[in-house]
């Protein structure tokens, strides 16, 4: 069971990451963004922290393997909400807001956890697949399109 220390530097973790998340939502104009995610993400730390507080000494796997299972499908209703397609548009819209929702809940859960290397691998792997991603499909959209102008020889 984690003492107030732990569970402060959890939850403060969490929300630090979670908000990382939201804002780079915000800074792109999306449905979600720093409030709502920090909010999403100390949601289900604050859960997981919950079940190992109640667990006392003997920590239940299959106890504690419910309550993420709840989390991570309860959090995929959120993120369906920002997906949208317009009426005569055939694109889709908001699934990386979706996935960004989805992800800051699994951040918490392994923040609540306490799994502090994955905890920093996957959020170094979320923010570069944020922050080069759009750029990265742009350039490849950008190269295939030139590359299917040019004449075949």
């Amino acid at each position: 069971m984690p003492d107030w220390l732990e569970i402060i530097t959890r939850l403060a973790a969490e929300a630090l990451i979670g908000g990382g998340i939201g804002l780079n939502r915000h800074l792109y104009h999306k449905a979600v963004g720093l409030r709502t995610l920090s909010l999403v993400s100390c949601g289900a730390a604050g859960l997981v922290l919950a079940s190992l507080h109640s667990a006392g000494t003997a920590l239940h796997v299959d106890a504690m393997s419910r309550v993420i299972q709840g989390i991570m499908t309860g959090v995929g209703f959120i993120g369906a909400g920002v997906i949208m397609r317009g009426q005569t548009d055939v694109k889709v819209h908001g699934l990386t807001t979706a996935a960004a929702v989805w992800i800051t809940a699994a951040l918490g859960v392994l923040c609540g956890i306490g799994e502090w290397k994955i905890i920093l691998v996957l959020s170094i792997i979320v923010a570069a697949v944020l922050l080069t991603g759009g750029p990265v499909e742009r350039w490849c959209e950008t190269a295939l399109a030139k590359k299917q102008r040019e004449p075949i020889a």
